[in-house]
């Protein structure tokens, strides 16, 4: 019998350090994910993982979509917006590169010029269509792809001239994101 309960007490004992272990795992998971916190980035072009509407491609006017944000942490010196299509037959297209928004942006306005410099002073890259500012999805007929608009809140901003490319952008961001916002849309040509 005193085996018996030992035996017991070993078993509740390691179901206990288990629990303990899995809280602990739990909180250094959330520690992490708020390390670098979320924001909410929304459009009126298209809902997450719905249509893009198609004057926002080039079957439309290529205009850029309206985007808007929040939850952007304290300490926020400059946003920047990076848009992609990663279901491209070639790999990941690049549709739209713009950073050194202001700390104080919260949107986007639709059809924004494609030129180095957008008001207030933001810069625009290149996209995969050798042009600078936002090239609309213009996908290959067949299945839908997605398109992924990615804000970052930034602790600087960035020493990077007009026409930088989405490498040389996400090298510099990389240790210099607060937060992160995320939305896709769907496109698909007949």
């Amino acid at each position: 019998m005193t085996a018996g309960r030992e035996l017991k007490r070993a078993s509740a004992a390691t179901a206990s350090f288990w629990v303990a272990f899995g809280l602990l795992v739990s909180f250094v998971s959330s520690a992490k994910c708020s390390e670098k916190g979320l924001m909410q980035l929304t459009s009126t072009a298209f809902s997450q993982g719905e249509t893009i509407q198609a004057k926002y491609t080039c079957d439309g006017e290529n205009l850029s979509p309206p985007l808007k944000w929040s939850g952007a942490p304290s300490g926020v010196k400059s946003f920047a917006v990076i848009a992609d299509d990663p279901d491209a037959p070639v790999g990941t297209w690049v549709h739209w590169v713009a950073f050194d928004l202001q700390p104080t942006t919260t949107e986007l306005s639709e059809g924004l010029p494609k030129s180095q410099f957008l008001p207030g002073g933001a810069k625009q890259g290149l996209n995969d269509f050798k042009h600078l500012g936002y090239g609309g999805p213009c996908p290959p007929p067949g299945k839908a792809h997605r398109y992924f608009f990615k804000l970052y809140a930034l602790d600087s901003m960035l020493d990077l001239k007009p026409g930088a490319t989405k490498k040389e952008v996400e090298r510099v961001i990389e240790k210099r994101t607060l937060a992160q916002g995320e939305l896709m849309g769907l496109y698909k040509r007949k």
